[in-house]
């Protein structure tokens, strides 16, 4: 069964609907925000510095990135794992099945987090790290280190 309303029923239920970014790696899909397992992208507000070292918004980058792939093929389904915080935290999928975590994370808009993820990404990681694409490029903090660092201040 697809669901296409605002809650799955049960965690069985994907939601599929048209996506609208949040950031990097969280969408809504109607008035379900969807956090991605297993990955982080830069936030927002977060910079990078590129190839000759110019700082850049890595985050906004993201954002802009899913948001163009995403629209070439509608719709995405997302698949339950867990509650985070008042949002699903789900796997999903383009309507052509590609994962949205693999391409973000093999084009450098976002990392393996293997606090969650145990490693599932490492390979597109790696791929992306020997490629340079995205953050690899240049230099850059960690996201999940940027918000502590945030946090901290």
């Amino acid at each position: 069964m697809v669901m296409t309303v605002s809650n799955p029923a049960s965690a069985a239920d994907p939601i599929v609907g048209r996506a609208s970014v949040v950031d990097g790696d969280t969408i809504d899909i109607g008035t379900v925000r969807v956090r991605f397992h297993g990955i982080d992208a830069p936030e927002s507000w977060q910079r990078c510095k590129d190839v000759g070292g110019r700082d850049y918004r890595c985050g906004s980058e993201a954002a802009s990135a899913l948001d163009a792939w995403l629209a070439k093929s509608r719709p995405t389904r997302c698949e339950f794992v867990n509650w985070n915080r008042e949002r699903m935290v789900g796997k999903c999928f383009r309507a052509d099945g590609a994962s949205v975590a693999s391409w973000l994370v093999k084009n450098g808009y976002a990392l393996d987090w293997p606090r969650y993820s145990k490693g599932a990404y490492a390979s597109e990681q790696a791929a992306a790290k020997q490629a340079r694409a995205g953050v690899w490029q240049g230099d850059f903090t960690v996201p999940w280190e940027a918000r502590q660092a945030r946090r901290s201040r």
